[in-house]
């Protein structure tokens, strides 16, 4: 399926959470396995069929931090807790869209992305991510498209770069992994000339020192 396409044939500026994760997973980059729920039926059902600990968050059309407006909930392990989340989000007349995701851990979170200038074109940008992305402003940038030499350099190129490392008892984050969803995003930016900018926060490295992209937003125009 064209997400892009179906998102323009309804006037839409960005694709949806789930759309844009689809796009990306399209590319052969990890996402979160999730499901769209409509009802609190089917929120139920999602929850049942990936099985518990699940995570349910609203989203909706700017809704750019959901964690700080209560619209993600995580851990949660039975059906009484799913539904109260369901109830909770959906109270928030902002949010047109609730998914119910596996629950992913990780104590690592990196932001991976793209944005269109208007001079260089698509440029990947990689750095340090969760919530402290805008304080920490440790990101760095390469013009698409990027050869395995070009996005190992970006790496080795963030001020925290310790963090991809062995530490505390974790494994050393994939490295081979991480290129490789670097590389993905220049060539969906240089495929896709309708798409302005991604944003994948946070990409979580997991316990095992593989990535997967928990959130994303895709921005048209």
């Amino acid at each position: 399926m064209n997400w892009i396409k179906q998102a323009l044939a309804r006037g839409a500026a960005s694709l949806t959470e789930f759309e844009s994760k689809q796009l990306l997973s399209g590319y052969g980059i990890p996402v979160t396995r999730e499901l769209e729920a409509s009802t609190p039926e089917a929120a139920l059902q999602a929850a049942a069929e990936i099985g518990y600990p699940v995570a349910l968050k609203g989203a909706g059309v700017g809704l750019l931090h959901k964690t700080e407006a209560g619209l993600v909930h995580l851990n949660l392990k039975n059906a009484e807790e799913v539904a109260e989340a369901y109830g909770a989000v959906t109270g928030d007349p902002a949010v047109s869209q609730v998914l119910v995701q596996e629950m992913i851990s990780g104590e690592r979170e990196l932001v991976a992305g793209l944005t269109r200038d208007p001079q260089f074109g698509p440029c990947v940008m990689f750095g340090l991510g969760g919530i402290f992305t805008e304080i920490l402003k440790d990101v760095v940038f390469r013009v698409a498209p990027l050869s395995r030499w070009d996005a190992r350099q970006m790496l080795e190129d963030l001020r925290g770069r310790e963090i991809l490392g062995a530490l505390r008892g974790l494994p050393p984050a994939d490295l081979e992994a991480l290129a490789a969803i670097l590389i993905a995003l220049g060539r969906i930016g240089l495929e896709n000339p309708e798409l302005r900018e991604i944003d994948i926060n946070p990409l979580l490295i997991q316990g095992d020192g593989r990535p997967i992209a928990v959130d994303a937003l895709i921005v048209l125009g």
